[in-house]
């Protein structure tokens, strides 16, 4: 099993300076490496038998792979002696990063999408660097020993779990000072999985998101949204005044910028907080999620992409997704098309705006709220990825005409053969 802890580092004035100068070294290291790839990428892309239309026929030249790079290390450090300061394993580890960002361009991944064209770092913008390798007894007792940079202060807010030894450890820097990130390991641990679970009726919760609340559940719960952005924006606005009235690169323009950028992290750690919190509270209440397959990418271009953003869809589905995993349950993502307009009690389409709130189903006579019902805030679309996700569509009411009971559905979700079932929570509301 594999985990990982982040400790807050404090770091005196010489390890703080030789972290900066090693950030910075790296950072030129990693441009370098860039352009010897694209260097060679330009002059050779085309094949043998072709003529370039782009430069003129070059020589052919070796092409930069990872072991070639990490073998010209040695004449960087006699060109520039400054590198020897660096150990040699981080400096390795950043011609791994070049590799695996060059590689995530020119190949696709398992979904046959390239990934964008990698960008060389400007400065500022190279911010950690990585020990493959370090001792297992590098924490004693409130500091942790890193090659070449000492004994760093760290704030050990909980323990390491016993039995688990550190493999990485990753400097990195923010807006608030500098952090140490320990990959552990436990063998003996297995990790778990969730093949076995079964989405059922009694094992499974659907959510529903949106920008009113947060979420709302199958079993009538609703998580209110918090809008961390939208309560900070008063005092960005203020701090950005501040900012755009010092001149660019000056001590005063440096210190109004990590003030925004303190706020900007403070906003963001709340948001993840309240994520990791509404996760563990929905995977203590079921074994499977089910939740809509949104495209949050799109809807984030939208009008409501402050809204969207500010909500953190795709980062609280992360989290759910890899919190899950780690305890051996299981999330599904289901087709979000007609949640809302598809009725929850006979399973038929009710067309409706978006502005219109209220469901009214013609067929089987049930007014609800959109979202919520009015009475027992159960969530009609939350209901309704549910049964998609267990594979059952809903029983007809007893509040259903007679032509409609025991019709089987004509929604493109579900399949005919299968045999109608009523959640327990519909079977509570309509008793």
């Amino acid at each position: 099993m594999r985990t990982a802890y982040q400790y807050k580092l404090r770091p005196n004035k010489e390890q703080t300076a030789v972290i900066e100068m090693w950030l910075e070294l790296l950072r030129r290291q990693y441009n370098y490496r860039l352009s010897e790839r694209f260097s060679w990428w330009s002059e050779n892309r085309c094949p043998v038998n072709a003529c370039p239309l782009v430069i003129p026929i070059p020589q052919l030249r070796d092409h930069p792979d990872y072991y070639s790079q990490k073998r010209d290390l040695v004449n960087t450090k006699d060109k520039f002696p400054s590198y020897k300061l660096i150990h040699s394993q981080v400096l390795q580890d950043c011609i791994k990063r070049v590799k695996l960002a060059f590689d995530r361009w020119l190949k696709a991944d398992k979904n046959g999408q390239k990934l964008g064209k990698p960008r060389f770092k400007g400065k500022g913008r190279y911010r950690s660097f990585t020990y493959p390798q370090i001792k297992l007894d590098c924490i004693q007792e409130n500091k942790i020993n890193l090659p070449k940079i000492g004994n760093i202060k760290l704030i050990q807010h909980r323990p390491l779990p016993d039995g688990f030894q550190i493999k990485t450890v990753t400097i990195s820097r923010k807006a608030d000072g500098y952090y140490v990130t320990l990959s552990l390991e436990e063998k003996s641990v297995p990790a778990l999985t969730c093949k076995n679970v079964e989405p059922t009726l009694k094992n499974t919760l659907g959510i529903d998101m949106g920008l009113k609340k947060f979420l709302v559940t199958s079993e009538g719960e609703s998580v209110p949204i918090p809008q961390y952005y939208r309560k900070s924006q008063q005092r960005l606005k203020t701090q950005k005044k501040r900012l755009s009235r010092k001149k660019k690169g000056s001590k005063r323009w440096l210190k109004a910028a990590k003030a925004v950028a303190k706020q900007h992290k403070k906003v963001a750690d709340k948001r993840k907080d309240f994520h990791f919190k509404t996760a563990n509270e929905l995977l203590s209440k079921a074994e499977v999620i089910a939740h809509e397959n949104l495209n949050i990418k799109g809807l984030a271009r939208t009008r409501l992409s402050k809204s969207i953003n500010d909500a953190g869809w795709r980062q609280f589905l992360s989290i759910l997704t890899v919190k899950a995993g780690n305890a051996g349950q299981k999330t599904i993502a289901v087709n979000p098309k007609n949640t809302s307009q598809d009725c929850s009690n006979c399973g038929k389409k009710v067309p409706k705006e978006l502005n219109i709130r209220t469901h009214s189903c013609p067929h089987c006579g049930v007014v609800i709220d959109r979202d919520l019902f009015a009475q027992h805030d159960l969530g009609n679309a939350a209901i309704n990825i549910k049964n998609r996700a267990v594979g059952h569509s809903v029983l007809k009411a007893r509040a259903c005409p007679t032509e409609y009971r025991g019709c089987e559905t004509r929604s493109p979700h579900y399949s005919a053969s299968l045999v109608w079932e009523m959640s327990p929570t519909l079977k509570l509301l309509i008793a």
